[in-house]
Formats: structure tokens, sequence, C-alpha cells
């Protein structure tokens, strides 16, 4: 009986990363096929060229794509360290607001009258500007890392809450009621059931709040630009002096690091969620 269980459990998995192989070989294949890439590629030609277009006729409103690639060119180590310093600030700020966004989430799951007591309190937050939240953090604790880790907190905080509870309550009623029938304790019904469950929901959230962590850090380096530290805080400072092509070189690593986490997410979540047919909609 066990030999014939450990078969079926073999054949299974490699049935799985055959399909998995196929899935990724078809997906290798489309990107080749210039009709996907072809339109993308096609725009940035365009934006490319008006780029250039308003930067010969305006010099003053944006510096010429030459302009901002030898910027970048010629002080390389300058971008480099204020590109660790904004990533270290989302890794930071958007870690803790993930773990303590899914926490509560469980927390809220489990007990309803946790949720009904402090999720007014959350909305209220949620719904202040941040950029009004970030002065008075620099206020409370100085130009250091802190305002700025909280700040990108609690941009990346409410998405993952609102997902992430969503998920843990989206299970199957009839995966429940055989849980329930087996008389499953609560930790291997979340275990066994809620938390897979909700893992789909959790990346779409992350797929929002990952973009906005690196909105939030920007904004709260605009507030406390004070330390000149971070590609915010060059934002700043750059535009500040007029210097454009340092202002936009900054600007595109910004959306450089935004790409990246992007990127890496997609890849996390591929390797998370194998056993995941689709996407699902962010809340």
């Amino acid at each position: 009986m066990t030999s014939h269980t450990e078969v079926s459990a073999t054949r299974a998995i490699a049935t799985q990363e055959a399909r998995n192989s196929r899935a990724s070989t078809s997906s290798v294949a489309r990107w080749l096929n210039p009709r996907v890439w072809g339109p993308t590629a096609i725009v940035f030609v365009v934006v490319a060229v008006l780029w250039q277009i308003i930067a010969f006729t305006n010099p003053y409103i944006l510096p010429s794509l030459g302009e901002v690639a030898a910027s970048l060119l010629e002080d390389p180590a300058m971008y480099w360290q204020n590109f660790l310093i904004t990533l270290q600030e989302v890794v930071v700020g958007a870690g803790a607001a993930i773990v303590l966004g899914y926490l509560l989430a469980v927390i809220m799951s489990e007990f309803e009258i946790v949720e009904r007591a402090i999720m007014p309190l959350i909305i209220l937050i949620m719904v202040t500007p941040v950029i009004a939240i970030a002065p008075a953090l620099v206020v409370a604790f100085g130009f250091g890392m802190m305002p700025k880790y909280i700040v990108t907190g609690i941009v990346v905080f409410f998405p993952v809450l609102v997902n992430s509870l969503a998920g843990l309550r989206s299970v199957d009623p009839r995966a429940m009621d055989v849980f329930r029938t087996l008389h499953a304790t609560r930790w291997e019904t979340f275990r066994n059931l809620r938390f897979p469950g909700s893992m789909p929901y959790f990346f779409a959230g992350l797929r929002i709040s990952l973009p906005l962590a690196v909105v939030g850090a920007a904004v709260a380096e605009f507030v406390a630009a004070g330390t000149a530290a971070g590609l915010g805080s060059l934002v700043t400072t750059s535009a500040a002096q007029a210097n454009l092509p340092v202002t936009w070189a900054a600007i595109f690593m910004l959306c450089l690091m935004g790409i990246l986490l992007i990127v890496v997410l997609a890849i996390v979540r591929k390797r998370v969620l194998w056993w995941s047919d689709g996407e699902v909609t962010a809340r």
C-alpha cells in the first residue's frame, strides 16, 4: 500500500514538473514572437523620439537621453550608493509591513471582534495622505532612517492586509466542512487550508504594494532631504540646483528599482504558487 502511494506521488510530481517545463518553454517561445514584444518596443521608440524632440526644442524642460546616460556613466558610484540606501528603506519598511499586515489579517480572520475594533482606525490612517504624515514623523524621529521606514511601511501595509484577509476568508466551504468533520484544530485548518488558499491573494497584494514601496521611500526622502541620501533626496537636491540630467537619472534609477522588484516578485510567485492556475485580482 505504501509503495503504491509513493509511486502515485512520484508520478504526480513528475507530471507537474513536466507541465511547468512545458509552460516555461511556451512562455519563452511566446516572448520570442515579434507580435508579442513588437508593440511594446514601438511604444518605447516613439516615447524616446518625442523625448529627444522636446529636449532639443526645450532644454529647460527635459534633458536629452544622451545627457542622462552621460550623467549615469560619469559618477555611477554616487547613483549606486543612493540606490542601495533607497533599496534598504524599501526592503526594511516593506518587509516589516508585509509581516505585520499578514499577521494582523490572520488574527482578524480568526477573531471578528478584532476586525470590528481596529479596522476603522486602520482605514483612518490609510486615507490620510502619507505626504502629510511624513513631516510629523521627521519631527518625532529626526532625519534618520526610521521615518522613511515608517512611511514606506504605511504605503505597503494596507494592500497586504486587505488582500490577505480576503484570501484567508475565501476558502472553499466544502473544504471547511471536511476539516470540521475530521475535527481539525484551528492550527491544522490554517496550515493546510487557509494559508495556502490565501497565497494567491497575498501575492496579488504584493504586486500592488511593492511598486508603492518605492513611491513611499521616495516621498519620505523628499520630506527628509536633509540627510542628502537616497534617490529621492538626490532628485530633490538636483532639481533645486536645476541639474536636470542628474534629476532624471535618479528618476530612472527609481523606475529600475520598481521593475526589479516586480521581476523578483514574479519569479518568487512562480516558485511558490506552482500549483495555481492563474492570477488573482488585487483588491
